[in-house]
């Protein structure tokens, strides 16, 4: 079991359940009162929100990893779930090859540079920098934290340019929460090839070319049934609903009820069945979003609009929870490696994997240069964290010895980069899209 860093001195069940509701009522009391003072400042919501957890930090939350890991993976399920139903189709025409070739050519490159960087610059245990071809953290970690980050958080991006909102043209607004909607499944798809490829499979001996000719296999065989099950049950889980809701969702107000439960069922059927559920809850998302309906008051806008308070609930939970829990002190050795990682996503990867597909682009060069610099990172990198603790100590030919050290600091570099890349775009983004002098046309 890798290390956790998290509290644990007395733990949570100790405390009376009548405390404990007050607890959870001030907290998210808490989250709001940040939330709204930090974008009144001009900085995500959820980064006041992640803060205020951090700066709290309660020693008595002893939940422990397994729990830890459950709470995010289920969140990090709702989260797709949520992103399906924003990906409205009918938004971009004209350049839907685009915003799909951005979002999921753009994880797969950018993953690549980012990870190669992080190998390259990263000593083996992700507690100095140690630019060299020797002696460097193993290129299965460094890709693995490379593909938590992958993921884009439009809503974070929008609520910050909401001050200059008038200067932001809205297909450059559609094409950004189309990306960040697609690009959530794709950073997923990332991190199980990436994993798939370095994880030990409990080969008996892998020196020789057999063994690896049928670990590879074996891992492609794995990846494609998670994947082609994912899409099969997930489609079926998208007429399912659409039954459901002629047939039994009379009102708008019972599409929450219908929504969540056939979230819940579907990731739980398609995981059962050795699928992926993240694959299905984003493609059930994605049908229910674009289906028409019999009551013409349900369509993609009054799914969104029922949907995103229970979003929102869920993203404000991974943060307030993920800076509860984690110790700052076990921050400060990846800190190094952390703020070279988040310069080299934001300066480096994110740029790069938006210049490459330019000759594709339908928008303008400034447009672009928006794009590039809205990369945002949200709640998809820190749910993902917790499966990269899991799946570090896995990688074939790993020192034992640095195990620990490294899954520790691995996700305090995911840690870091969220909070640089949320805090130093966000105030910049508002300042950029006045300076290109956009026609919000």
């Amino acid at each position: 079991m890798p290390y956790f860093p998290f509290a644990s001195t007395t733990g949570l069940e100790k405390i009376p359940l009548e405390t404990q509701v007050l607890f959870i009522g001030l907290l998210f009391l808490g989250s709001l009162i940040i939330s709204r003072f930090s974008i009144k400042i001009g900085v995500p919501a959820i980064l006041g929100v992640l803060l205020l957890g951090l700066s709290l930090n309660f020693e008595f939350l002893n939940i422990g990893f397994e729990k830890a890991e459950k709470i995010f993976v289920f969140g990090l399920a709702l989260l797709l779930f949520y992103a399906g139903l924003k990906t409205d189709v009918k938004t971009i025409r004209g350049f839907l090859e685009y915003g799909l070739v951005l979002a999921i050519g753009g994880v797969a490159i950018s993953s690549l540079m980012l990870g190669g960087l992080i190998w390259f610059l990263s000593s083996p245990a992700g507690d100095f920098i140690a630019p060299g071809f020797l002696n460097n953290m193993p290129i299965g970690a460094a890709l693995l934290i490379a593909a938590c980050l992958g993921s884009t958080d439009a809503g974070a991006t929008i609520s910050v340019l909401a001050k200059v909102q008038n200067l932001l043209p809205d297909r450059l607004r559609h094409l950004l929460e189309f990306e960040s909607s697609v690009n959530d499944p794709a950073a997923i798809l990332v991190f199980g090839v990436v994993g798939g490829i370095f994880l030990s499979s409990g080969a008996a001996n892998l020196n020789t070319e057999a063994s690896l000719v049928r670990i590879g296999l074996t891992g492609l065989r794995d990846f494609l049934q998670q994947v082609g099950g994912g899409l099969i049950i997930g489609a079926l889980f998208g007429y399912v609903a659409k039954f459901v809701i002629d047939h039994l969702a009379h009102e708008r107000s019972q599409l929450l009820i219908v929504a969540i439960a056939i979230a819940f069922a579907d990731y739980g059927c398609t995981q059962v069945l050795g699928g992926s559920g993240f694959i299905a809850v984003y493609l059930t998302g994605l049908l229910m979003t674009n289906m028409t309906y019999k009551n013409n008051d349900i369509n993609h806008n009054s799914l969104q609009e029922v949907l995103l308070p229970f979003n929102t609930m869920v993203e404000f939970t991974i943060f307030i929870l993920f800076g509860l829990l984690v110790n700052p002190l076990s921050l400060m050795p990846a800190l190094p490696v952390g703020i070279l990682t988040a310069a080299a996503l934001m300066l480096v990867a994110r740029p790069l994997s938006v210049l490459i597909f330019q000759p594709l682009s339908p928008f303008t060069t400034k447009e672009n240069l928006l794009v590039s610099w809205c990369g945002l990172r949200g709640a998809v990198p820190l749910a993902l964290s917790y499966k990269l603790m899991a799946e570090i100590p896995e990688i074939r030919g790993i020192d034992p010895s640095m195990v620990d050290s490294l899954t520790q600091n691995a996700q305090s570099i995911v840690f870091i980069v969220v909070v640089l890349n949320l805090l130093v775009q966000g105030l910049s983004l508002p300042r950029l899209c006045s300076r290109l002098n956009l026609s919000a046309t």
